[in-house]
């Protein structure tokens, strides 16, 4: 139990997507959403998150900068069969190891391929690992991802990476999920900053989100209150409320 004088422990994690596709616009990421919210369940925040080209200097240096600051590091792209395929030589460099045909990665391509047309050269490139890395099921196309250390390499299809997610849930320490109430206003985000800044600090281990909006030719805004602890969420969106109507302002509740 967490002592009234000591603060709840963040578990936080970053993401690297990876891939010159992301990058020219031809492909629209669709990972972020759900790795972010995969993450929340396991009581993991989602604190930054970098896109990066299909190169080795680059990979390393975003995976060495990003598993350093936070607790777990995903990576998203880049472990296929082509030669353009580089994450899995660019983390090992960054973790200072050579690359391996893991035995255990082999033998599952080598059963699903079986009448596939078997493991070809190419497909075979799916079974090189980190040395000293563990396996993430793939029950979606066979090629398993990637466990070393604190970085969890996965593919890039969001269909795949859904199912490595699944694969992992229950597996990872982390803290209490975060929960959200919402509320809406038509009012100008200027308008009552002082006031947002003000309920956020009285109320710890809360954080207020601010998003506003043109519409219906009006300007309004939706308050979006999180916290691990549903209470600390419900009494900030109470009294967010009170201060809110006190200015003469109507509130819905749930967003606009």
């Amino acid at each position: 139990m967490t002592s009234a004088s000591a603060p709840e422990r963040i578990w936080t994690a970053a993401l690297v997507i990876i891939g010159d596709e992301i990058l020219s616009g031809r492909t629209q990421d669709k990972n972020v959403v759900q790795v972010a919210a995969w993450l929340n369940v396991q009581g993991i925040r989602l604190a930054e998150v970098r896109v990066v080209a299909d190169r080795t200097e680059a990979i390393v240096e975003a995976v060495s900068t990003l598993r350093a600051r936070n607790d777990y590091l995903f990576t998203t792209g880049g472990i296929g069969p082509t030669h353009d395929d580089i994450t899995v030589d660019a983390i090992a460099e960054a973790l200072g190891v050579p690359v391996i045909e893991h035995a255990e990665a082999r033998a599952i391509l080598d059963r699903y391929y079986v009448e596939r047309g078997g493991v070809t050269p190419a497909r075979a490139r799916m079974a090189r690992t980190p040395e000293g890395a563990s396996l993430i099921a793939n029950r979606v196309s066979g090629a398993p991802g990637i466990r070393v250390g604190n970085i969890f390499i996965m593919a890039g299809v969001p269909h795949i990476t859904a199912g490595m997610l699944d694969a992992l849930t229950g597996t990872l320490e982390g803290g209490r999920p975060v929960v959200s109430g919402t509320i809406g206003c038509w009012v100008g985000e200027s308008e009552v900053a002082d006031l947002l800044r003000t309920a956020e600090k009285t109320h710890e281990g809360v954080a207020i989100g601010s998003y506003p909006f043109f519409r219906e030719g009006r300007t309004g805004a939706n308050f979006v209150v999180r916290s691990p602890d549903p209470d600390q969420v419900e009494t900030c969106l109470n009294d967010l409320t009170a201060a809110l109507e006190a200015q003469g302002h109507d509130v819905v509740p749930g967003g606009i």
